[in-house]
């Protein structure tokens, strides 16, 4: 179900609690609220929705993915990028790593390594801040 977007400040400035098996609804909503906001949003975390979990969904060269509770665990090359957030009016600029390893959970809860690169590890980035309670 498509969800409203979520612009509170100070809610989204909390850190989202851990995701269980029992959230995979919100994964759901999450995947739909991103489909709707194609036009002009590429990835999306539970508490741009309103939840408060550690789940992320975002368009991964093409496909959407969710990810569970992820981590950054290893990073690579520091730059300066400028983004927007559905959350947020404008944009802000932000630091970002050219290379991320994220640990994170599947849809079945298993635990899953993935390198990513460029846009997308700063899409990736982006909505992990969102689950640590960092706004761009």
């Amino acid at each position: 179900m498509v969800q409203e977007i979520m612009r509170d400040e100070v809610f989204l400035s909390q850190k989202a609690e851990p995701a269980t098996p029992e959230d995979l609804p919100i994964a759901q909503d999450l995947l739909d609220t991103l489909a709707a906001h194609k036009d002009g949003c590429v990835g999306m975390a539970a508490n741009m929705t309103g939840v408060s979990k550690r789940i992320i969904a975002f368009d991964n060269e093409g496909k959407y993915m969710v990810m569970f509770n992820p981590e950054i665990i290893k990073k690579s090359s520091l730059y300066e990028a400028e983004e927007g957030c559905l959350s947020l009016t404008g944009t802000r600029r932000a630091r970002r790593w050219q290379s991320i390893k994220v640990q994170y959970q599947n849809e079945q809860f298993q635990t899953r390594f993935k390198a990513f690169t460029g846009w997308t590890a700063q899409i990736i980035q982006h909505e992990i801040d969102h689950c640590e309670g960092v706004l761009i």
